[in-house]
């Protein structure tokens, strides 16, 4: 009974570290002055984006916009990140685009319910340490992938031909659309895209403080508006926010759901995780609960489906914008979404007209941003395998799909990895210790180290086992870092086939954590006598010269 009792106390406590507490705005005496300018500067980032995102994922502007507010608040206040700001990212535009073209906006919300529970489940299993398994040159090759994606995904609006070309690839798509578009009209909203892009652009360079994508929304929209340019607009947005509710559900469609809700989830998580993970290093603003984050990211994708929004995921650079404008707490994300809130009540026939193809523009220069030159040095000049799993996943990602590219970049670099490993290892042959011997050439003394596994163990053995001129051969396993299944296994084979070519194997050094293993395989077993392990290298070495001296080899 007490056992039950203890048990169900850390139960408890394991759950509440997965829930909001009074502790998060322990610091808002303090900073709520920094808090409040903080999130009023990122929802003034986040609108046009949050906007741009709803359309260019087919999912319309209404959608990005609850999106960021409803999932942004729930993500602020359950989230494991004092500073996250959450909604609507590129990267799940590029998830949910051909999702929206195959199943229709209406599996959305239901796809949005389905991947939320998928993210939340992973955080009660406390999963959220797993993103640190990715290596950073399949990050970098994805972002990159991704921002190719979403400047192409905008084509269509930059030319004024609407929003479409989602069914196929996204290089495919952007090429017909340039072939389709009515020239010269296509120059005006083109006129429009390259206005938003200077603007943004200029005051990034010379005044990075001032939120660029709104001042140049603003100044295309309002000439747009005054003089009637034939130009598509984002078109009526509700004053309010919708009410929630459960989406229709169809068995039929919610199975062929399964697997993109499963890919959402991957890419929330992973989003989620490495944007939190980045805002940890801007500045000290409190430790980061990766599995918290998880359970409220979760909820908020969940709660965004309930309002008829679309998966939601930590947004990098609207966290980066928030954590240098000041944000110390909650309030800031909090803060954040009510701004956005107040937007739809009170401006909402202002928004509805602002030009599709200045979206279009605020995604182009983001887009442009996400594939840094500078970066792909960086991951060049750390060696050719990390620029080929960059250039792997980035090439992935725009030709098939992001998650594909992102389980293909991790099992390249997991080759690239263990490869080199492998070349770490090696047996290598010795003198035996003390004066030589008469019989000690019959005697080969190898100094096996690195790791043995299953890249490595065949190449290892091989070097030992290619010696057929010696009587005894000693095996020095000290210096072995890691033996897995198979290189216990093929160590065994090659005890068992020394012994069989009529050689005497002696292991020694063989490490305590190392035994078990050798043990179940079967290789100390392979040993022609118990008594052929060894502690020390001397007694192994006196006892191959007596093994050489009985068989007369020394004369």
């Amino acid at each position: 009974m007490r056992t039950m009792r203890s048990g169900s106390r850390a139960g408890r406590r394991s759950l509440a570290h997965l829930l909001p507490s009074p502790a998060d705005y322990s610091g808002l005496r303090r900073s709520w002055r920094s808090d409040l300018i903080a999130g009023v500067t990122v929802g003034i980032v986040a609108l046009p984006l949050a906007l741009a995102f709803g359309v260019s994922s087919g999912v319309g502007a209404e959608a990005g916009l609850v999106t960021a507010i409803v999932a942004g608040l729930v993500a602020a206040v359950f989230g494991g990140s004092n500073v996250q700001v959450s909604g609507p990212t590129g990267a799940m535009v590029v998830v949910l685009a051909p999702i929206v073209a195959a199943h229709g906006v209406g599996a959305v919300a239901a796809l949005s319910l389905m991947a939320g529970a998928i993210v939340l489940a992973a955080g009660v299993l406390r999963l959220g340490r797993s993103v640190s398994y990715i290596p950073w040159p399949v990050i970098e090759g994805f972002t990159a992938g991704i921002g190719v994606i979403i400047f192409l995904q905008q084509v269509p609006s930059a030319l004024g031909v609407g929003i479409g070309g989602h069914a196929s690839n996204a290089v495919v798509a952007a090429g017909q659309t340039v072939a389709e578009a009515a020239w010269p009209g296509a120059l005006l909203p083109l006129a429009v895209v390259a206005v938003v892009a200077v603007i943004m652009l200029a005051l990034g360079r010379w005044l990075p403080a001032v939120p660029g994508s709104f001042v140049a929304i603003l100044v295309v929209s309002v000439p747009v508006a005054l003089l009637d340019l034939p130009l598509d607009t984002i078109g009526e947005l509700p004053s309010s926010l919708p009410a929630p509710g459960l989406p229709s559900f169809d068995l039929g469609v919610l199975a062929s759901l399964v697997g993109p809700a499963f890919a959402v989830a991957a890419l929330a998580a992973i989003e989620s995780l490495l944007s939190a993970r980045v805002a940890a290093t801007l500045a000290n603003t409190g430790a980061l609960n990766a599995d918290r984050e998880l359970v409220g990211q979760g909820l908020a994708s969940i709660a965004a489906g309930l309002f008829g929004g679309m998966p939601a995921t930590g947004a990098i650079a609207r966290t980066a914008v928030n954590v240098r404008s000041g944000a110390r707490t909650r309030a800031a994300a909090i803060a954040h979404a009510l701004l956005l809130l107040l937007v739809v009540i009170a401006a909402a026939g202002i928004v509805s007209r602002i030009p599709l193809a200045a979206l279009a523009g605020v995604l182009m220069v983001t887009a442009a941003r996400m594939v840094s030159v500078s970066t792909f040095r960086r991951v060049a000049r750390s060696g050719r395998s990390s620029a080929a799993v960059f250039l792997v996943t980035a090439f992935v990602t725009v030709a098939f799909d992001l998650v594909i590219a992102v389980g293909i970049g991790i099992a390249a670099a997991a080759f690239f990895a263990l490869r080199a490993l492998s070349r770490m290892s090696g047996a290598h042959l010795e003198p035996l210790p003390g004066d030589p011997q008469p019989g000690d050439e019959r005697i080969a003394l190898f100094r096996v180290e690195g790791s043995l596994f299953f890249g490595a163990a065949e190449r290892l053995l091989d070097e030992v086992a290619a010696r057929d001129d010696v009587a005894v051969v000693i095996l020095r396993l000290s210096g072995l870092q890691l033996v897995d299944s198979t290189g216990a296994n093929a160590l065994g084979e090659m005890v068992t086939a020394l012994e069989r070519r009529g050689a005497t194997v002696l292991i020694k050094g063989v490490r305590p954590e190392h035994l078990p293993l050798l043990e179940r395989s079967g290789a100390i077993g392979a040993l022609r006598h118990p008594n052929h392990l060894f502690a020390e290298l001397e007694p192994a070495v006196e006892h191959a010269r007596s093994h050489v001296r009985r068989a007369g080899y020394a004369i």
